[in-house]
């Protein structure tokens, strides 16, 4: 591993589901095995300088593998690796390259109809929507300084035109498919056990207590905390990128 390589690596910190003050705020965290958190370039900033592929490896932190980028002025930086992506292609980032895939553009500048993922809800934040293994989401159409975007949600939203995408869909499609197989190769995914509300006695779940199988005794089923599950909405109500959604992926 090259001195730039180390660079881009560095310790995942656990919090084990605490916060500050010590006590459980995430149920079902704990355990794992040790892991490195890379540094992803989100944003592709190197604009209109090639890069070449160097190793396609695999992050313990996400579902996507990612692709090693080597610049034409030697830096190196990951990205998330879209299908196809092979090692030794070139890829690179500007306003007017090459449609292929592994580039990243303007979605101004990319066809109606193009498979693209990693794309940026407010321009220059850097890459938001569209991480996950297997997605793609598909340009509709554009006007009037915005371009509508089809979601692998089913939500059709609206994106200023000058915030970049990258063209491609993201890779490890069969991912859905593993079998983990045993429970601890959960724990070392860092994931304890999740024990279901009405086997619990009635101190520590809402759903707990009766003698032997029961129900959970309420019109509607609630978290430990006796909040409302199945429909309950969470959202918030007045969220900034809510003029953006043309039709809901409900």
């Amino acid at each position: 591993m090259s001195r730039q390589e180390r660079k881009l690596k560095k310790i995942l910190k656990r919090s084990g589901g605490r916060g500050s003050n010590g006590t459980i705020s995430v149920r079902h965290q704990g355990g794992g095995s040790k892991r490195f958190l890379r540094t992803i370039d989100w944003k592709r900033s190197k604009t209109d300088l090639p890069a070449r592929v160097l190793g396609i490896e695999y992050d313990p932190n996400r579902n996507a593998d990612l692709a090693l980028l080597q610049y034409s002025d030697g830096e190196r930086s990951y990205i998330l690796r879209p299908e196809g992506l092979k090692v030794g292609d070139s890829v690179i980032s500007g306003e007017n390259v090459e449609i292929k895939v592994g580039n990243c553009l303007p979605l101004v500048k990319i066809p109606v109809g193009m498979a693209i993922h990693c794309l940026e809800i407010i321009p220059g934040k850097g890459a938001q929507l569209v991480r996950g293994a297997g997605g793609a989401a598909y340009i509709m159409s554009r006007e009037g300084g915005l371009v509508t975007v089809k979601l692998p949600s089913g939500e059709i939203r609206l994106f200023p035109e000058t915030g970049k995408a990258t063209i491609g869909q993201l890779g490890n499609l069969d991912w859905k498919t593993r079998i983990i197989g045993t429970a601890g190769r959960k724990i070392r995914m860092g994931i304890r056990p999740t024990v279901r509300g009405v086997v619990q006695d009635p101190r520590s779940h809402p759903h707990g207590g009766g003698n032997g199988r029961s129900g959970i005794g309420m019109p509607s089923p609630v978290t430990p905390w006796g909040k409302k599950t199945l429909g309950f909405k969470t959202r918030k109500s007045k969220k900034y990128s809510d003029k953006l959604i043309v039709k809901r992926r409900r």
